[in-house]
């Protein structure tokens, strides 16, 4: 009998999904024995290449996420192509770095809209198609440490993942009953194209891993277990969870 992490027939929409985490949840959910749809403005080719090594299908929907009037059609795109939908991964995300005193509305806006208000509707044209078809689901978003904290230099993405959280558990409240679930993986500090200022600052680098009770960056292959987790049937009855996966950052 399939294992309570088994994956098999399921369809996984993971959005950024061409580098660093999404493509490390994409490659776990399809080793799980998901089929993946991957959404982005660039094709990954590398994260098909292996999703199909792993034996499933996966497929390329193109789309710009600064953009939240076509979540729905990237939502139909998968359902065309594969059949269905079982699991959204809201992962794609950006980031802009300034002083608050300097800080400017189009640094706002665009962290804003990828972030928050994509992923929010994009989860929204999920859960209807799985309501109208009288069927669950499971909605993953990336949070971030900055969901707990409030960081220095960045306060869009503060802002956006401090909102995703807080729209994972609203959601959560909303369509647990639907036999939808709504949670939130939060990474600590990993080692993506997002974080390299940061581990290019000698200082800023140091404090960081000072602070980290595994003294080391995670690696994007980290967080490939809770994606797999929180898409199982072995979740079913977790709504409106947040797993940090940190290094036991928040432990501090």
């Amino acid at each position: 009998m399939p294992g309570p992490f088994n994956l098999d027939g399921k369809v996984a929409l993971v959005t950024g999904a061409n580098t660093g985490l999404g493509q490390a949840i994409a490659l776990a959910l399809a080793q799980a024995g998901a089929d993946i749809a991957a959404v982005g403005r660039s094709a990954p080719d590398d994260t098909l290449a292996e999703a199909r090594k792993a034996g499933r299908r996966a497929e390329w929907i193109e789309a710009n996420l600064d953009d939240s009037t076509g979540v729905k059609a990237i939502v139909d795109s998968a359902i065309a192509k594969f059949g269905a939908i079982d699991i959204l991964v809201n992962n794609a995300g950006t980031i802009r770095r300034n002083d608050a005193l300097d800080f400017t509305q189009d640094d706002w806006d665009a962290v804003i809209g990828v972030n928050l208000k994509s992923a929010f509707f994009l989860a929204q044209a999920a859960a209807r198609w799985w309501v109208a078809q009288q069927r669950g689901g499971k909605i993953i978003n990336i949070a971030s440490m900055l969901s707990f904290q409030g960081g220095i230099r960045v306060a869009s993405y503060t802002a956006s993942k401090s909102g995703l959280l807080g729209i994972t558990r609203l959601l959560a409240n909303e369509w647990a009953a639907r036999g939808i679930n709504v949670n939130a993986i939060a990474p600590g500090y990993f080692a993506t194209n997002n974080t390299q200022a940061l581990r290019a600052d000698p200082k800023r680098n140091q404090a960081i891993l000072e602070r980290i009770p595994a003294a080391r960056w995670g690696d994007p292959a980290d967080i490939g277990g809770a994606a797999v987790f929180l898409s199982s049937p072995a979740s079913d009855y977790v709504h409106g969870a947040v797993l940090p996966v940190d290094g036991g950052w928040l432990a501090r």
